[in-house]
């Protein structure tokens, strides 16, 4: 048996900060992935390429948490998503870890379940929720549905370097230094939540481009006062950040990129920038037919194999 599974990785977050004492970020998945393959094995090991701990972790507790920790499996990852650069990559990897996992034991986990498992091995992103979420990465106390996805591309520029989340999240500064922005978050939560109910994508762009300022006497990102001039002047929305990495985000509406954007990227300084698009957030499942691949979303694919199982028990 096996299954393979997707996660999208992110452009950073909209926000990310600390409301009445508990963490939260917003999510900015795009079209990025990273995509494992799981076939179960009798042998009792997982067995993944070396450099891939936090996979073979996801893959081992999710075989107990369904009750088959005794099962082994070779477990492939392919993914598109930078490491280190605040994009979520160990997010993807470990929610198309366990998904697919779960589908090659012929069942599945809920967003929550992935959550869950996730948070057990590190500070995670809210990628596995559908749409744009509000989420608690430390704990998991926070979980709240914002909307649909913007009808937004985005510009990802890369300052260079690498951000290790783990060792950002355990700083004894953090909660004080978040704790000095809390207001300017609560402000610019407030005006995301009403961009995405309204589809008011400038007010968007205004509300992600606060928090990304809010967030420089944390992680102080060079330039970042350029770039967003570079978007102010090609007619963009805004700039959002990786409050844990190293990668900006430049937003347009949609039909509003244009690839000179990038030539002024580069000739204010900056080497690595490529276009992308938010997305819907959301774990999906390969399904294989007479040579097709297609993916499904994790809920049809839920209620498929409820189906199924309802139907095998009578």
């Amino acid at each position: 048996m096996q299954g393979t599974a997707r996660a999208p990785g992110t452009c950073g977050e909209l926000l990310q900060g600390k409301i009445n004492g508990t963490n939260f970020l917003v999510t900015c998945p795009v079209d990025l992935y990273s995509e494992v393959t799981v076939r179960l094995s009798m042998q009792g090991i997982v067995k993944v390429d070396a450099s891939l701990t936090k996979v073979r972790s996801a893959v081992e507790r999710t075989l107990k948490f369904l009750g088959k920790g005794e099962i082994g499996a070779d477990v492939i990852v392919t993914s598109t998503v930078p490491c280190g650069k605040g994009m979520a990559s160990s997010t993807a990897d470990i929610a198309a870890s366990c998904a697919a996992t779960a589908v090659a034991l012929g069942t599945y986990l809920t967003p929550d379940e992935i959550a869950e498992i996730a948070l057990n091995i590190e500070p995670t992103d809210g990628v596995m929720f559908p749409g744009i979420s509000m989420f608690d990465h430390v704990e998991g106390k926070i979980l709240k549905y914002l909307g649909k996805a913007p009808e937004v591309e985005i510009v990802i520029v890369d300052l260079g370097g690498t951000v290790d989340t783990v060792s950002f999240n355990q700083n004894s500064e953090l909660e004080s230094l978040n704790e000095a922005k809390e207001h300017q978050v609560a402000e610019a939560l407030g005006k995301i939540e009403s961009a995405l109910s309204a589809n008011d994508w400038g007010l968007l762009g205004k509300a992600v481009t606060a928090g990304a300022f809010a967030h420089q006497h944390i992680l102080y990102k060079p330039g970042l006062r350029t770039l967003a001039q570079i978007c102010h002047d090609s007619g963009g929305l805004g700039i959002n950040i990786a409050h844990s990495g190293t990668v900006v985000g430049l937003l347009f509406e949609k039909g509003r990129y244009s690839g000179t954007v990038q030539e002024k990227i580069v000739r204010a300084g900056f080497d690595s920038s490529f276009p992308a698009r938010i997305i819907d957030g959301g774990v999906e499942v390969l399904q294989e037919s007479a040579g097709e691949r297609s993916w499904l979303s994790l809920n049809t694919y839920m209620v498929g194999i409820c189906g199924k199982l309802q139907k095998s028990t009578g």
